[in-house]
């Protein structure tokens, strides 16, 4: 069995309600584009899941649609005719429950499927089917992926990311490194929460969930941040009362490298929701002034929520096009800027699953474009010797480091700034003023950060 066929050993029996539900979802999210992450919460809401049962539709969920093509390469020999949608997905979800799940005895899983098939069905005929090519498979076994021969289509069935992706993986970073991450984009991803340090200490926080009956450890990676190993930290008297907040550890490295102290004017041009922007503004001390601005009004309320929560005052958030900010606010008026820009998000593909069968190659060019109009637009805000800090979610090179280089080369009095103040757990590219993480690297997001100064004027 190949490493994409790992089976998961802590999961118990889901009733029909459950699967029922996660079928629900999986329509939405291949009908109606809907995201997977916004509709399991939505859908705990309407079926009334039980706490007990929650990790278990969301294990479902992510899982059939984390290995979507790889269910499909092993149904095919045993569908025949045209299969409605839904049917289609029924035997997806039934599949992966018998192919990666030890807990769920194999006839369960089949017993239930057919079940839905008649809740679900006009005539009888759809739950026939559906118990005659599950039973088949079970009598007959799955497909081999490792006879494939052509290492793109391979890693493609076997992890279940589009043949395009696959290649482009390759091209950047080998065939090793690409398999690692393609095979680690399907691992459940972890919960991690950030320390409020301008309300508690680490110490104070780790108590405060310890007595909530949190399963909690240190990370080794960021001072801040806290590994949740059982429960949900939203639900916890820490979240309620601000002491921590729900962030990826990768996702905290863009506080770092910005460099902040408290008293600068800050701009973060593109903040919602906020988890990066209240990390500065906690680096800050909460003393001086951080601008958050956002393209929607209904994102720049999330951010007054989160600062509002975790009693940060400096925060100012904008509804504002970042590539308009210049228009806004005057030339070479911010010590500091983030360009947080919209990506491929091809670094958090474990937490949502499903973009990685709707992105397209063309979008990473018209996404290098608006990234650097950003980038440009923050060239003319920020101070001489000002520092600035691009990052994203992805772990795509040419939204990273070319885009990178495309500036510097537009802009010959910006240079790459070291990274000093990063946490030694981070590649060592830190000194050159780049950090790429890759999900492999510490089980988090794939993130890449790069900082920058603007030559001229005094040290400050």
């Amino acid at each position: 069995m190949s490493k994409s066929k790992k089976k998961s050993s802590n999961n118990t029996i889901w009733d029909g309600n459950v699967r029922d539900a996660a079928l629900s979802i999986l329509l939405a999210v291949d009908q109606q584009q809907a995201y997977s992450n916004l509709l399991l919460h939505q859908t705990i809401e309407k079926y009334k899941i039980e706490a007990k049962d929650r990790g278990l539709l969301t294990e479902i969920t992510y899982g059939t649609l984390q290995h979507k093509m790889t269910l499909d390469y092993y149904l095919e020999p045993y569908v025949r005719g045209k299969l409605d949608n839904w049917v289609r997905w029924l035997l997806r979800l039934s599949l992966y429950q018998i192919v990666y799940l030890t807990k769920i005895p194999d006839h369960a899983a089949v017993n239930e499927a057919v079940e839905i098939a008649k809740r679900r069905a006009r005539h009888g005929g759809v739950s026939a089917t559906v118990n005659g090519i599950l039973r088949s498979i079970l009598r007959e076994g799955y497909r081999d992926t490792t006879l494939i021969e052509d290492d793109v289509l391979r890693l493609s069935i076997e992890s279940s990311h589009p043949e395009w992706l696959v290649r482009r993986y390759i091209q950047d970073y080998g065939l090793e490194k690409a398999g690692e991450m393609l095979f680690e984009n399907n691992m459940p991803p972890h919960q991690t929460v950030r320390v409020n340090t301008a309300k508690a200490t680490v110490e104070e926080a780790l108590r405060s969930l310890w007595d909530d009956g949190f399963s909690v450890k240190r990370s080794e990676a960021i001072p801040e941040c806290l590994h949740i190993l059982e429960g949900q930290a939203a639900r916890s008297n820490a979240f309620k009362e601000g002491l921590i907040t729900i962030q990826d550890e990768s996702s905290m490295l863009p506080a770092y490298a910005l460099d902040v102290t408290p008293g600068m004017k800050v701009l973060d041009m593109c903040a919602a929701p906020g988890g990066k922007t209240t990390h500065i503004a906690e680096k800050m001390s909460n003393q001086g002034k951080l601008i958050a601005t956002d393209l929607h009004a209904h994102k720049i309320r999330l951010i007054e929520q989160n600062a509002t929560r975790l009693g940060l005052s400096i925060i100012e958030p904008a509804v504002l096009d970042g590539r308009k900010a210049a228009e806004q606010f005057g030339e070479e008026s911010f010590d500091r800027i983030l360009v947080d820009a919209p990506c491929s998000g091809l670094g958090v593909i474990r937490r949502k699953p499903d973009i990685k069968y709707t992105k397209n190659e063309s979008d990473h060019e018209s996404l290098r474009k608006i990234q650097l109009e950003l980038l440009n637009t923050a060239y003319i805000l920020l101070k001489k010797q000002g520092k600035m800090v691009y990052s994203t979610c992805t772990i795509d090179k040419m939204e990273n480091d070319e885009t990178v280089a495309a500036f510097l080369k537009a802009h010959p009095d910006m240079e790459l700034a070291p990274i000093e103040n990063a946490p030694d757990a981070f590649p060592p590219l830190k000194e050159e003023g780049k950090i790429q993480v890759f999900p492999q690297d510490l089980g988090s997001d794939g993130f890449f950060v790069a900082a920058f100064r603007k030559k001229g004027g005094s040290t400050n």
